[in-house]
């Protein structure tokens, strides 16, 4: 038995291994760039970690209008997914110093996402955001992790940090509205599932994800 706050009417025009990607993925991410930071047409993003929240934290700058969106991540098949999904610039966190990166591309962005949740990547987040603005933490910290921040240098940058949850969303109102977008031509889904496989390779699937292989892995049911 569900709770009523617990289900929301999709269009049938919408297939079945699509929509069930919006009710966590897809409304955490894009909900994350919309409503939780606000991203307003002009503005500069940064997201840290591209698996499928990440991409869809891209896709939500985009549509949002922001004009530079920076990818981060340590797998270049991510990278390059991330700009099908808007990215208008990548950056190998394995290659290079990626605060450093991000702040020679834009001296420093309006929002930084930290899809990840660990203390490095919180602490880069905070680092490539200019004075003033606010670093996002979307990523769920291990049970226990502790997040240390400097201090000094973020009071006298009056920077920010908030977490955010489920993209601060509304079900009622947000999982239809992606739904559309979807049918329009202007949310990407299809990318997203990396694989569908039947229930009795459940494992398998989850082995893909710890090992970064999948952006979305899709239970069948046929």
């Amino acid at each position: 038995m569900l709770h009523r706050n617990s289900v929301v009417r999709v269009t049938p025009d919408v297939p079945v291994d699509r929509a069930a990607l919006l009710g966590c993925a897809v409304l955490t991410g894009v909900g994350s760039a919309l409503h939780g930071a606000g991203v307003r047409p002009g503005d500069s993003v940064a997201v840290i970690g591209c698996g499928g929240v990440g991409l869809n934290v891209v896709q939500g700058a985009r549509l949002a209008g922001a004009t530079r969106i920076v990818a981060i991540d340590l797998g270049a098949d991510k990278l390059e997914l991330a700009r099908r999904f808007g990215a208008t610039d990548t950056v190998d966190a394995g290659s290079t110093d990626p605060v450093a990166a991000v702040v020679e591309l834009t001296g420093g962005v309006d929002h930084a996402f930290d899809v990840v949740g660990r203390q490095a990547t919180v602490t880069q987040a905070v680092g490539m955001v200019r004075v003033g603005r606010t670093a996002y933490v979307v990523g769920i910290p291990p049970v226990g992790e502790q997040l240390v921040l400097p201090g000094l240098p973020l009071v006298t940058s009056a920077k920010g940090v908030r977490g955010l949850l489920m993209g601060a969303n509304h079900f009622p109102r947000d999982i239809p509205v992606l739904a559309d977008l979807y049918l329009q031509g202007r949310l990407e889904l299809d990318a997203l599932v990396s694989a569908r496989i039947p229930l009795d390779e459940a494992d398998e699937g989850f082995a893909q994800m710890r090992r970064g292989q999948a952006t979305r892995v899709v239970v069948t049911f046929d």
